[in-house]
């Protein structure tokens, strides 16, 4: 044990989890909240045992809301309190400012790869519940910006630009990223070659659709 009662309680109570005790776990970090009402670390861990463990999440939901009073400028509880709350349709509002305190704060801290995952994150969250398809892909071209190695955004960034915004040339541009970091992704390899034939001509150039033909452009 240290000198630090609020470290030994965390401690403890992430044993607890680990051994298959969520319950036990949050009983330690309650106990160590009703001296210490305002420590954050504890009631973000009671937090995410109420969430994922217990499968309580209102009462998770509750705790986070806490955790934002207490502190709403914290990085981790603002990704917490994002990650949580972000398929709650009637939270977006909620959620959509939490992001962008979000995005600021961590490009503060000048951690590429920190920057890159908040922006893939916000970027979900703007195409799925806000479906605003052209801020999504503003949010994933920051996040292929910092993290170019990381063919998952490159992916999830074709994606929205095959099937939302319909922007074949930058969708033929990040499969090719897609490839060029995981050249052996079969899926890459299809959605490539099928994106080649259809919305491309042979000399490279993007095919016209059937009413820019009727108009002759």
């Amino acid at each position: 044990m240290s000198n630090d009662p609020v470290y030994d309680a965390v401690a403890k109570a992430k044993r607890q989890r680990e051994s298959g005790n969520p319950a036990g776990a949050a009983q330690t970090l309650e106990a160590c909240l009703a001296t210490d009402p305002h420590c954050i670390a504890p009631r973000l861990e009671l937090a995410n045992i109420y969430v994922y463990d217990l499968k309580q999440r209102r009462t998770g939901l509750m705790q986070l809301d806490v955790l934002l009073d207490l502190d709403s400028d914290n990085i981790e509880v603002l990704k917490a309190a994002t990650t949580v709350k972000m398929t709650d349709k009637h939270l977006n509002q909620e959620v959509d400012e939490e992001y962008r305190k979000l995005v600021q704060l961590v490009a503060a801290r000048k951690d590429p790869r920190e920057f890159g995952a908040v922006c893939a994150a916000y970027a979900v969250f703007l195409r799925l519940q806000l479906t605003d398809f052209t801020k999504a892909g503003e949010y994933y071209e920051k996040a292929v910006a910092a993290c170019p190695d990381r063919y998952e955004y490159h992916q999830d960034y074709a994606v929205l630009l095959l099937n939302d915004l319909k922007d074949y040339p930058k969708a033929k541009h990040e499969l090719e990223e897609v490839l060029r970091l995981r050249p052996e992704s079969a899926s890459a390899k299809k959605n490539y070659n099928v994106l080649m034939q259809q919305k491309f001509n042979a000399d490279g150039t993007v095919k016209k659709t059937f009413w820019q033909k009727m108009r002759g452009h």
